[in-house]
């Protein structure tokens, strides 16, 4: 028979909600060089090239996808053109010339 006591562990209240955790951890990004959807990916399992400072991105080293949001030929080429960058070159990617 069920009990009619409750959990200790099912705390009473309202957590906020995490925007960024229920879209999938993607973010919209906003810049001189225009709009970008940004998605940090905890680690991968092939290596990339970084687009900012042209070095490798090893396997299982965590980074961010970033792919325009205005791209001239719609979102899916957008899509398909997204590339891998480490966390601190698209940070850095304003003060690059």
């Amino acid at each position: 028979m069920p009990t009619s006591r409750r959990s200790r562990r099912h705390q009473p209240g309202h957590r906020p909600l995490d925007e960024t955790r229920a879209r999938g951890g993607a973010r919209v990004e906003n810049g001189p060089d225009g709009e970008w959807t940004v998605r940090t990916v905890r680690s991968g399992e092939k290596s990339y090239t970084c687009p900012g400072c042209r070095q490798t991105i090893p396997p299982g080293v965590e980074h961010v996808v970033a792919w325009a949001n205005d791209g001239m030929f719609g979102s899916d080429a957008a899509l398909d053109a997204r590339r891998h960058w480490h966390s601190s070159c698209w940070a850095a990617r304003l003060r690059r010339r």
